[in-house]
C-alpha cells in the first residue's frame, strides 16, 4: 500500500479547506466546537449533512455509483482530518456509516433505490435497533420477536440504548423469527418506520443531562415483509457485514491527532511551579507514547480503507481498530483532563447548548473536557464491547 500523497492531492487539501471556510455557518461551527460525543446536536448535524450532500461529499466512503465521491484512500483521509481540524459537527452515523453501506452490500435493488438517496439527503434519519435488556454484547440472545401474518411481520418486544430514537423516522433492527436451533440462525434484519402504530419511545437521560439514548417498545407493530434485508433467519449474516462498518469504518486517527495537537497547545498555557507544563518530562513522555500509538492506529486504518477500496473484507482488523481507537480516545481525554487540572472539573452543561448565551467559567478550551471524558467512558462498550472484539480476534486470527 502506497501511503504517499500524490501532488494533485496536496491541492485537494486546500480545496477542502476552502470549501469548509465558505460553507460552515456560525451555528454549525458552534455545534461542532461544543460537541462532546460522536453524536452532534441533530439540527446542526443534519444541516451540515445537507450542505455536504449538495456538494456531493456526504458519503465519501460509498461507491461512486451510489452517491460516493470516488476519492482515493488518501483523499478520504485528508477530508476526515480537515473536518476534525475545522471542528465540524460529526454526522449522524447510523444512516451514512451503517445502514447505507449495509444496503449497498446486502440490500435489494429496490431497497437501494428507495433508501440510499434519502439517507444521503437526510430525509431518512435512522436509528439502530440491536441491543435489548439482557442482549447487549451477547446480541444473539435477543428476544424481540417477529411473527409472520400475511405480507407482514407482527413485531413485539423492546430495544434499549437506541441512540437518537426520539429523533429518528427509520430503524434498522435485528429481530427473532425462529426460536429453534442456534440463536444466530433465527434472526432476521428488518427496516421499519418509527411512526408505526404500537411503537413507544422513552428517552434515557445521561450523566451529561442529555437524552442521547432511548428504550423503544414494540406492541403488535406491523412491518411489511418487503422491508426485510437478506433472507429470513439470515439476519446474523447481514448484521456481521454491517458491524464491519460500525466497528472498523470509523476513522479514529485523524480526530485523535487533532486532539493531541490541541492538548499540546493547552500545555503551553498551563503553568506549573517549574514553568509551562509542556516542558515537564513526565507529561512529555505521556504525550509521546500516545502519539506513537495513534500513528500505529493510523496505519492500520489505512490498511482497512485500502482493503475496502479493493472490494475486500477487512475482517478482524475492524475489531482491532475498534479496540485501539476507543481505548486511545479514553487515554487522550484522560491526558486532556490531567493537562487542565482543576480547570477541567468545572461543571457547566448549560454552556454546551448551541445558541445558549451563558457566561463561561474558566478558559473556553477547558469547558468540553470533562463532558467529553465522561462520554468517552462508554465508547469501549457500545458498538460491541472491546471484550467481545478481543474474543473475535482470538477466534478469527489466533484460532483459539
Amino acid at each position: 500500500m502506497d501511503l504517499r500523497v500524490p501532488e494533485q492531492e496536496k491541492s485537494f487539501r486546500e480545496e477542502v479547506r476552502t470549501f469548509l471556510q465558505e460553507s460552515l455557518t456560525d451555528d454549525i461551527r458552534q455545534a461542532g466546537k461544543l460537541s462532546t460525543s460522536v453524536f452532534a446536536p441533530v439540527e446542526q448535524a443534519m444541516a451540515w449533512q445537507r450542505i455536504l450532500n449538495d456538494k456531493g461529499w456526504a458519503a465519501p466512503h460509498w461507491p461512486k455509483a451510489y452517491g460516493g465521491t470516488g476519492w482515493s484512500v488518501s483523499q478520504r483521509a485528508i477530508f476526515a482530518e480537515e473536518l476534525v481540524r475545522a471542528e465540524t459537527p460529526p454526522l449522524i452515523p447510523m444512516g451514512l456509516h451503517m445502514c447505507g453501506p449495509c444496503l449497498i452490500g446486502c440490500g435489494s435493488e429496490a431497497q437501494q433505490q428507495e433508501y440510499l438517496p434519502k439517507i444521503l439527503n437526510g430525509e431518512h434519519f435512522w436509528c439502530q435497533g440491536y441491543s435489548e435488556p439482557g442482549a447487549g454484547s451477547d446480541l444473539a440472545s435477543l428476544k424481540t420477536f417477529a411473527e409472520k401474518d400475511g405480507d407482514d411481520y407482527i413485531l413485539n418486544g423492546t430495544k434499549i440504548w437506541t441512540t437518537y430514537a426520539h429523533h429518528a423516522n427509520k430503524m434498522f433492527a435485528l429481530v427473532r423469527t425462529n426460536r429453534d436451533g442456534k440463536p444466530q440462525q433465527g434472526i432476521t434484519f428488518l427496516l421499519l418506520d418509527m411512526d408505526l402504530p404500537g411503537i413507544t419511545i422513552e428517552p434515557i437521560v445521561g450523566l451529561d443531562e442529555v437524552p442521547e439514548q432511548c428504550q423503544v417498545f414494540f406492541d403488535n407493530v406491523r412491518v411489511p415483509q418487503k422491508n426485510r434485508v437478506g433472507a429470513e433467519n439470515d439476519g446474523w449474516t447481514v448484521a456481521k457485514y454491517l458491524l464491519t462498518f460500525e466497528r472498523g469504518g470509523q476513522e479514529y486517527a485523524p480526530g485523535l491527532n487533532v486532539m493531541l495537537e490541541k492538548i499540546r497547545l493547552m500545555a503551553e498555557k498551563q503553568q506549573t511551579v517549574s514553568g509551562p507544563l509542556k516542558n515537564d518530562p513526565v507529561w512529555q513522555h505521556k504525550l509521546a507514547a500516545l502519539e506513537a500509538d495513534v500513528l500505529a492506529l493510523e496505519f492500520t486504518e489505512m490498511r482497512i480503507k485500502s482493503a475496502l477500496s479493493a472490494g475486500k473484507d477487512p475482517g478482524a482488523l475492524s475489531s482491532m481498530t475498534k479496540i485501539l481507537g476507543t481505548e486511545l480516545l479514553q487515554k487522550v481525554t484522560e491526558l486532556r483532563i490531567e493537562t487542565l487540572g482543576s480547570q477541567a472539573v468545572i461543571w457547566q452543561p448549560q454552556v454546551l447548548v448551541p445558541g445558549a448565551d451563558q457566561p463561561v467559567i474558566g478558559p473556553e478550551y477547558a469547558m468540553t473536557a470533562m463532558p467529553h471524558y465522561l462520554n468517552s467512558r462508554a465508547c469501549s462498550i457500545y458498538g460491541g464491547s472491546n471484550e467481545v472484539q478481543r474474543g473475535i480476534i482470538a477466534k478469527a486470527v489466533l484460532g483459539l
